[in-house]
C-alpha cells in the first residue's frame, strides 16, 4: 500500500467516524510516519514481549518464561491474569516488566467484566495489559461502545500500567482498522496491537505500516502473531511496530546474539 492509497482509506475512516460520531472527532488529524524506524538488530530482545498464553500453560512454564525472560533481557513477559502473580513474585526486583491480556482473546466479553480483570490484574502487579477491544462492535459501528469500553478500563487502572489495545487486524478491513486505531488513541491507550495470535492471522508488513501511518508517533505499535525468528521480527520493526509479542523470543534472540558475534 502507498501513503497515497493510505490517505483515501484514512479519509473514508474519518468519513464514518464523523457520520457515527461527530461531536468526538472533529478536527481530528492525520499523521504520516516520518520516523526512521530501527531497521538493524540493536535493540530487539529489548523490545520483545515473551509469550506464553495457551490454556495449558502450567506453573513450570511461567518459571521457565520468566527466566528466559531474564536471562535474554526481554522487556516483558505476557501471561494470563491467573499467572500474572507468579511472574510478579519471580521477577521481584528485575528489569522485565509484567503484562497480562484483558478480554482476551475474543474481546466480547462485557465492559464490566474487562474493568474488574483490568483492576485485579494491575493490583497483583502486571505492569502493562493488552486488552482485546469488542471487535463486533467495531464492525457493527457502534464506536461509541469500543471507546467507552478503552475509556473505562483506562481510567480504572490509572495512567501508570501501559495499556495497549488488541485490534485483531485479520478480522478488519483496512478503513476498520484505521477506526479503531483512532478510537484507541483518543481514549487513553499506550499502544495499538495487531493481533492475538488465537484466530488464525497474525501480524503483516501491511498491516504494523498501515497502523504506524494511523497513529503517527503518539503511541506504540505491538505486533504479534507468527513473529518466529529474527528476520520476522526485523521486518516488523522497519515497518513500524517498537515491540513483539512472541512466544519465539529465545529463538530470536540467539539468533540475535549470533548475528552480532556477541553472547550472553
Amino acid at each position: 500500500m502507498t501513503w497515497e492509497e493510505y490517505q483515501i482509506l484514512h479519509r473514508q475512516a474519518l468519513e464514518i467516524l464523523h457520520m457515527e460520531w461527530p461531536q468526538f472527532f472533529n478536527g481530528l488529524q492525520v499523521h504520516k510516519v516520518t520516523e526512521t524506524w530501527q531497521d538493524d538488530v540493536t535493540q530487539i530482545p529489548a523490545i520483545i514481549d515473551h509469550t506464553a498464553l495457551k490454556p495449558d500453560t502450567t506453573a513450570y512454564i511461567i518459571e521457565q518464561l520468566c527466566r528466559e525472560a531474564i536471562k535474554y533481557k526481554f522487556y516483558s513477559v505476557c501471561v494470563a491474569p491467573c499467572w500474572v502473580e507468579l511472574a510478579a513474585s519471580i521477577l521481584r526486583g528485575q528489569k522485565v516488566k509484567v503484562c497480562t491480556v484483558i478480554g482476551f482473546p475474543h474481546g466480547n466479553t462485557l465492559k464490566q467484566v474487562k474493568v474488574y480483570e483490568a483492576a485485579e490484574a494491575a493490583t497483583i502487579g502486571a505492569d502493562e495489559l493488552d486488552m482485546v477491544i469488542n471487535i463486533g462492535a467495531l464492525k457493527s459501528r457502534k464506536l461509541k461502545l469500543v471507546f467507552e469500553e478503552i475509556t473505562a478500563v483506562r481510567e480504572t487502572i490509572g495512567s501508570k500500567p501501559i495499556l495497549k489495545v488488541i485490534l485483531e487486524t485479520s478480522t478488519l478491513d483496512n478503513v476498520e482498522k484505521i477506526i479503531g486505531s483512532l478510537i484507541a488513541i483518543r481514549a487513553g491507550a499506550n499502544f495499538v496491537k495487531t493481533s492475538t495470535g488465537f484466530t488464525g492471522g497474525g501480524a503483516t508488513v501491511s498491516d504494523v505500516r498501515l497502523l504506524r501511518w494511523t497513529v503517527g508517533g503518539k503511541v506504540g505499535v505491538k505486533a504479534s502473531g507468527g513473529i518466529r525468528d529474527l528476520e520476522t521480527a526485523l521486518t516488523m520493526v522497519r515497518a513500524g511496530a517498537n515491540r513483539l509479542g512472541t512466544s519465539s523470543g529465545v529463538v530470536i534472540a540467539r539468533e540475535f546474539f549470533n548475528k552480532k558475534g556477541a553472547s550472553l
